[in-house]
């Protein structure tokens, strides 16, 4: 089988230790030194995934992959007349929920350094807001585990062995998108 190397080892290094550091936060939730100090690892881990996103290798920029308007109304015109083109990188639907989890993580690294302020300390309103976006991340988490799942089905490749190693089947069919050089659209 033809391979082709889509995940740096910086995508796959941010990828996991991330889903460590909010696993590991949720398991810890009491809001001691060990829990802040996870959550100011997956706020590092995000800013390095956005200036990664910028200056990283190709289907780890931005601009591989950010769910634009045209990009999103192609996949869903394409689900929506069963088509199920593969993509290298993100598939749109992905390249959402992907943007959807880290702001999910700014917020709660947010919300969490607040609530160690002066300003904010003990503040109920807070905790509360805190405590529904740890729950929000959590779903969403489950959300792009399962995508993840189905679309490893759907198209017959392991996406998160491929998050561990890197690799994916290199283009082989005529549905194959690579957002760079076509449009699901070209593919009608």
């Amino acid at each position: 089988m033809n391979q082709i190397k889509v995940w740096d080892p910086m995508v796959r290094l941010l990828h996991w230790g991330l889903a460590i550091a909010v696993l590991g936060n949720f398991i810890n939730e009491e809001g001691d030194w060990l829990h802040r100090w996870e959550g100011y690892a997956a706020l590092a881990i995000v800013g390095s995934r956005i200036i990664w996103g910028f200056i990283g290798s190709k289907h780890a920029r931005f601009s591989d992959w950010f769910p634009t308007p045209s990009r999103v109304f192609n996949y869903v015109r394409a689900q929506l007349r069963g088509e199920h083109p593969r993509y290298l990188g993100h598939n749109p639907a992905g390249a959402i929920m992907m943007l959807f989890l880290l702001c999910m993580v700014i917020a709660m690294g947010t919300t969490g350094y607040m609530m160690g302020t002066d300003a904010f300390f003990g503040e109920e309103w807070l905790e509360e807001l805190h405590e529904i976006l740890a729950y929000t991340l959590l779903a969403g988490v489950g959300l792009h585990v399962a995508a993840a799942i189905f679309e490893s089905w759907r198209h017959k490749e392991n996406l998160p062995v491929a998050m561990l190693h890197g690799y994916k089947r290199a283009n082989e069919y005529p549905k194959d998108i690579d957002l760079n050089a076509h449009s699901v659209s070209d593919h009608s």
